[in-house]
């Protein structure tokens, strides 16, 4: 299935609202990512996304609608060469394989837009079908922190996975 990434806009309200509300996406996501998810939520969420030049988190749009989200946070301090990548898509689009082709054009451009030489995600340990998406993506595991996450009353693993640009050692 063909599928864009691109700046979130208000227009993408409706879908956004209709396909984040979802148990099934709040449950792999940390408290920050509210359920259930409300206009407010969405609006919220549009206007911070869109404040960002270059971009750094995008909409997932199938058919003209906004089914997902993809974003880069660059870190700053003595991390400032690391990016953190979250993403999430909507319920009916799982198993098709967009999420990891995703992931790939989102570190391209990571790559090409910012300066970083290494893009970090954290997906839950239980959370299986997230951690197969970054490995097809070219991501390796680095790290299992066991039992660090408490989420839904319970303590689960989390998990390090990253992927590094090639970089040329100063001579």
């Amino acid at each position: 299935m063909s599928f864009s990434l691109r700046p979130w806009a208000m227009d993408d309200l409706e879908s956004l609202v209709k396909f984040a509300n979802n148990k099934n996406i709040a449950n792999y996501m940390t408290n920050k990512y509210p359920h259930p998810y409300t206009k407010e939520n969405g609006i919220q969420f549009i206007e911070f996304a869109s404040k960002q030049n270059p971009q750094n988190i995008l909409a997932i749009e199938i058919k003209g609608q906004a089914v997902g989200g993809i974003g880069i946070h660059p870190q700053d301090d003595i991390h400032c060469k690391n990016a953190e990548l979250g993403y999430w898509l909507a319920e009916p689009f799982w198993g098709q394989g967009i999420t990891t082709k995703a992931i790939i054009k989102m570190v391209d451009y990571s790559f090409m837009n910012f300066d970083i030489t290494r893009i970090f995600a954290r997906p839950f340990g239980t959370n299986s079908a997230s951690q197969r998406v970054l490995e097809k993506a070219g991501f390796k595991l680095e790290a299992r922190f066991e039992k660090t996450l408490f989420k839904n009353g319970e303590f689960i693993d989390e998990l390090i996975y990253a992927i590094r640009r090639e970089v040329n050692p100063i001579k």
